[in-house]
């Protein structure tokens, strides 16, 4: 069966916060987008990970979660009409004729396209499990390492385990709603921000929040449903109700067939040129957490500010006989239309 082939101006690889905002730096200079992603819906580890966490730091919103941010966003490009191909994994890149690339997936659909913008967050991602022996057998059903519905958690008997970032976050959101919240980890030196730290030690302080030295070792339950966990210190063990386990051990980065697109890479990270955040391949680019230049900071709005870089180069390669009149939305009417904008 010969596969469905896609005539494009832009394959985006990744549905995440940065790759949906290069639609709409692309869109505004008329470049139509095709967008692929691994995972099921748009947002990346935004939505897939935190969708409930504020996130602080998005220029003009004092607070949005990532599932908010990931809805905005994609009210923003309706006008572009951009096409979501998701579930789907690009397996393979070649040059064709007309300084053109070839995009092969694992599913039946080929994208032949002049710009690719790889905006792949940290390359394909899977939760780091703890080695707990039948642990498998309560996943998706008691034991879960994302939180995708908070509601599913309400006045549950919780254990979090870790001392990074999003097990405390998740602790000081889930506390108040839970029946009762116990924070283990194997020492009380947490590796969090400072802030989040002091609140969280706080609530420990005054019986909040109970926290327990240690490691979990076994899990008891029937069906993949939870009764309790065994909580062992040096030599002593501690028997823990728990209807619910959030393991936060954070995530193995895979950059997967990424790595054979013959780009140029630093600790699986994809170099580029921070002009155009352009990679060594022509009309291939890199944005956000995937991308590494010197002083790159990993944060959303840094992928906003390479998005918009690289839609004027890609617009070279769209339209190599028009020049970008460079305008602004709030004064062109031009874009304005094109936003809808009455």
């Amino acid at each position: 069966m010969n596969n469905k082939v896609i005539e494009t101006d832009v394959v985006i690889i990744g549905a995440g916060p940065v790759g949906l905002f290069a639609v709409f730096e692309l869109g505004l200079l008329d470049m139509k987008c095709q967008i692929i992603d691994i995972l099921d819906k748009p947002g990346g580890q935004c939505a897939e990970l935190y969708p409930d966490k504020p996130i602080y730091d998005i220029p003009g919103i004092p607070e949005i979660s990532g599932d908010e941010l990931t809805k905005s966003l994609l009210e923003q490009i309706k006008p572009f009409n951009p096409e979501f191909h998701l579930s789907t994994i690009v397996s393979e890149l070649r040059q064709i004729e007309d300084n053109r690339w070839e995009v092969i997936t694992d599913t039946d659909k080929t994208f032949h396209t002049k710009v690719i913008v790889i905006a792949a967050g940290g390359g394909s991602f899977q939760p780091k499990k703890p080695p707990i022996e039948g642990i498998e057998n309560y996943e998706d059903k008691s034991v879960f390492y994302s939180i995708k519905n908070i509601e599913n958690f309400l006045d549950k008997e919780i254990v979090i385990v870790g001392g990074g970032d999003s097990a405390l976050d998740w602790a000081l959101t889930l506390h108040e709603k839970s029946k009762k919240l116990t924070l283990i980890h194997r020492r009380k030196d947490f590796r969090a921000a400072p802030d989040t730290v002091n609140k969280v030690m706080k609530l420990i302080d005054d019986g909040s929040i109970n926290f327990e030295l240690g490691q979990v070792k076994e899990l008891v339950g029937d069906e993949g449903k939870l009764n309790k966990i065994i909580c062992r210190d040096k030599e002593e063990e501690k028997e823990i109700n728990c209807e619910i386990m959030l393991p936060f051990f954070g995530l193995t980065m895979k950059l997967g067939p990424i790595a054979n697109w013959g780009l140029n890479l630093e600790l699986n990270l994809i170099k580029v040129d921070t002009e155009t955040f352009e990679t060594n391949q022509k009309g291939i680019f890199a944005i956000g957490d995937i991308n590494y230049y010197p002083g790159k900071l990993k944060l959303i709005l840094c992928g906003f500010h390479e998005g918009a870089l690289m839609a004027q180069k890609a617009h070279e390669y769209i339209y190599p006989d028009k020049k970008v009149i460079f305008q602004y939305t709030t004064s062109s009417t031009k874009l304005q239309k094109k936003l809808g904008v009455k």
